[in-house]
C-alpha cells in the first residue's frame, strides 16, 4: 500500500515534487490561484483544489485521509517584505484551517514552510501559538525551528546556488497509547542532519547556468537605457579601482551628492544614518565624485532607484563580473557564485558575464525544479512570481529525511516502519527521482 500526502497552499508543486523524489503517492492538493493550479495539473497530472477555506470548515473536510500534510502555508503574514502582522492578518489565520485538517485526519508526519522571519523575535507570539496548537493535537515538534537554505546543500545532494533561508517545522503524531513513551517536545533538527554542509563560496553561478541561445536568450537580454544605468556606475567603480581604493558596503546615494537629499528631522534613523554616512564619503572623495558628475550629467534624468548604487562585491573589477539586481531601493551589485532569495516581485538578477537576466528555466532549477517542468505559454512575469512564492525542493526533501530520523523508534512504535522505509530508500538527490516527470514513467 502506497505512502498517501496531501499538498496545501500546493502553489506549482515543489512539495509535489519532494514526494515524488521520496515515492510518494500525492493524492490531493489544494491552492487559491488558478494559474498555480493550471501548472500543477500540467506537470503533476493532479487537478488542485481551490480556496482552502472552503475545503475545511466545522461541516466538512474535504481533504481525505493521508500519511503525510505537506503545507508550505502562507508566507506574507510574516516576510519583511509585508506588514509583518503574523496571525493577525486575515492570511495569517489560515494556519488554522491546517490545524482542523489535522485534528480530522491524524497524518502520521506534517511538514511546514514558512519565511525565516516566523522565527524572530517579532513573531515569538506567532509561533509560540502554532506550537501550542501543534502539541494540543499530540504531535511532538521541536521548540525551536530547522532554518535551511539551497545554496548550503552539496550540489551531488541536490543543493543548488540560491540563498533560500527558510524555517521548516516538523512534527510527528504521537497515538494517545504511546504519550508516556514519547513525550511532545521533539530535538531540534540541526543543519548538519539536514545536509547544510557545503561552502557557499564554492558555488559557480558560470558552472550552473546553460548557455542560451537565440530568442530564449534575447528576450532575456538587458535593453539599452539598462546598459546605460550600469556602464554609468560601471565609471564610478573604476575611479576608485584605478587609484586602488575600495567603494563601501552602505547604499551610495546620487542625490545627496548633488544637495538634492538631505537630512530632515523626521526621517527614520536608518535613512538619516545613510545620509550622513553619504556626506562624509563625498567629502573624503569630493575630487573624483565630482569629476564622474560632470562626465554623466545625464544621471540627473534617471530613474530615483537607479541614481542609488549598493557595491557588495568585494574586490570584483567590473560591474559586469557580478551578479546585478534591480531593487526598488537601488541598484545592487553582488558576488557572481550564488543569487538571492527569488521573490515574488519583478528583482530577477541579472548575470553581468552575459548581460542578461536569469531565465525562468534557470530559476526553476534553482529551486530544484528538474528540467522538464513546464510554465508552457504562461507570462514570464506569472512564472517568475510563482517560483518566487515556491519552496526550494532540496531544503524540504532534507528536511523531511532527517525528521524520519529523528523520530524513527516512535514511527516505527506505530508499526509505521514503512515510512521509515521511505528514508533508507531515498537517495542522496532528489534529482535521482525526479529525472522523467510521471507521464514518461
Amino acid at each position: 500500500m502506497s505512502i498517501r500526502a496531501v499538498d496545501l497552499f500546493a502553489g506549482i508543486g515543489g512539495f509535489h515534487a519532494v514526494g515524488e523524489a521520496l515515492g510518494l503517492e500525492t493524492i490531493y492538493a489544494c491552492d487559491v490561484d488558478p494559474q498555480c493550479r493550471s501548472v500543477y495539473q500540467k506537470n503533476w497530472s493532479l487537478d488542485p483544489a481551490g480556496d482552502i477555506q472552503s475545503e475545511v470548515n466545522d461541516n466538512k473536510i474535504m481533504v481525505p485521509r493521508h500519511d503525510i500534510l505537506f503545507a508550505g502555508f502562507p508566507c506574507q503574514p510574516f516576510s519583511k517584505s509585508g506588514s509583518q502582522r503574523g496571525m493577525e492578518e486575515a492570511r495569517g489565520t489560515l494556519f488554522f484551517n491546517i490545524a482542523k485538517v489535522l485534528e480530522a485526519r491524524r497524518p502520521r508526519l506534517v511538514v511546514l514552510e514558512n519565511v525565516r522571519n516566523l522565527w524572530s523575535s517579532r513573531h515569538q507570539g506567532d509561533w509560540e501559538t502554532i506550537i501550542a496548537i501543534l502539541r494540543s493535537l499530540n504531535y511532538r515538534v521541536a521548540d525551536t525551528p530547522l532554518v535551511t537554505s539551497p545554496h548550503r546543500i552539496p550540489p551531488e545532494l541536490g543543493g543548488t546556488p540560491q540563498i533560500r533561508e527558510r524555517v521548516y517545522i516538523n512534527a510527528t503524531y504521537v497515538p494517545p497509547s504511546l504519550q508516556g513513551q514519547f513525550g511532545l517536545v521533539a530535538d531540534s533538527i540541526t543543519r548538519e542532519e539536514a545536509g547544510q554542509t557545503w561552502n557557499p563560496q564554492e558555488w559557480s553561478l558560470q558552472r550552473f547556468l546553460p548557455s542560451l541561445q537565440g530568442s530564449a536568450a534575447n528576450e532575456l537580454e538587458l535593453d539599452q537605457r539598462e546598459i546605460e544605468w550600469l556602464d554609468v556606475w560601471e565609471d564610478f567603480l573604476n575611479l576608485f579601482t584605478r587609484r586602488a581604493k575600495k567603494l563601501p558596503g552602505f547604499p551610495l546615494w546620487f542625490d545627496v551628492w548633488t544637495g538634492q537629499l538631505e537630512i530632515e528631522s523626521e526621517m527614520p534613523e536608518w535613512k538619516q544614518r545613510f545620509i550622513q554616512q553619504n556626506i562624509n564619503f563625498y567629502n573624503e572623495n569630493k575630487f573624483e565624485i565630482d569629476s564622474w558628475k560632470d562626465a554623466h550629467r545625464n544621471l540627473e534624468n534617471f530613474p530615483t532607484s537607479r541614481r542609488k548604487f549598493e557595491w557588495q562585491a568585494g574586490d570584483l573589477d567590473s560591474i559586469w563580473m557580478g551578479l546585478i539586481q534591480f531593487r526598488p531601493s537601488g541598484i545592487r551589485v553582488k558576488p557572481a557564485n550564488y543569487i538571492p532569495a527569488a521573490v515574488a516581485m519583478n528583482q530577477t538578477s541579472i548575470y553581468g558575464p552575459k548581460k542578461r537576466r536569469i531565465s525562468v528555466g534557470e530559476l526553476a532549477r534553482l529551486q530544484g525544479f528538474p528540467d522538464w517542468f513546464s510554465f508552457e505559454d504562461q507570462k514570464a512575469s506569472s512564472s517568475y512570481k510563482q517560483l518566487g512564492n515556491g519552496i526550494a525542493i532540496a531544503s524540504a526533501y532534507h528536511s523531511v529525511r532527517a525528521h524520519i530520523r529523528r523520530d524513527e523508534h516512535l514511527l516505527s512504535s506505530q508499526r509505521r516502519r514503512d515510512i521509515v522505509e521511505l528514508e533508507i530508500r531515498a537517495p542522496d538527490s532528489p534529482f535521482t527521482n525526479l529525472e522523467k516527470s510521471p507521464q514518461d514513467r
